[in-house]
């Protein structure tokens, strides 16, 4: 199953040098539920569509571990990796993100498929969206508005020979 793991610059760094990431893990996917979700607010949504709904949530997410990483980058990283299916249980749980899974097993660098790093010119708008991002998640729509502005950027795509390069030019 392909997962988004979202992740941070210092989590990246411990991928490349160890070569694995160890589970468990907390990463999004195209669930049931987000499935679910989609088919109500737009039944045309196709895999590919869902699989970027789940990559953009783990980016959302990759904020929240800036926040509790203060040596990071101030960039939002995202993994997409491909785990066996029986290390993968969704959350059913409303309190937490459509697509939200449990990845039980590690993360190995030869499960990910690619890496999204935001670019430098995002810095600035995911610093200032890392400090109210818990805000944005209790509902301040002034939070919100500084979170849509780092969310506008776009991920780059990397793929997994490019990441120690990656890392040595951020």
């Amino acid at each position: 199953m392909r997962v988004y793991l979202p992740a941070t610059t210092s989590v990246l760094r411990t991928l490349v040098e160890e070569g694995r990431l160890t589970g468990p893990h907390t990463a999004f996917a195209v669930t049931p539920q987000l499935r679910e979700f989609y088919e109500r607010s737009d039944p045309r949504a196709d895999v590919e569509e869902l699989e970027y709904a789940a990559l953009l949530t783990a980016a959302r997410a990759s904020l929240r571990l800036l926040d509790i990483d203060p040596v990071a980058i101030r960039r939002r990283v995202v993994l997409a990796a491909d785990v066996p299916d029986g290390e993968v249980t969704p959350m059913d749980d409303p309190h937490v993100e459509r697509g939200a899974v449990r990845v039980s097993a590690d993360v190995r660098m030869q499960d990910v498929a690619s890496a999204h790093i935001d670019g430098s010119e995002a810095e600035d708008d995911v610093r200032a969206a890392v400090n109210v991002v818990l805000e944005a998640d209790l509902g301040s729509e002034d939070a919100q508005f500084v979170v849509d502005q780092a969310e506008g950027h776009e991920l780059a795509w990397y793929a997994t020979q490019e990441l120690g390069t990656a890392l040595e030019l951020l």
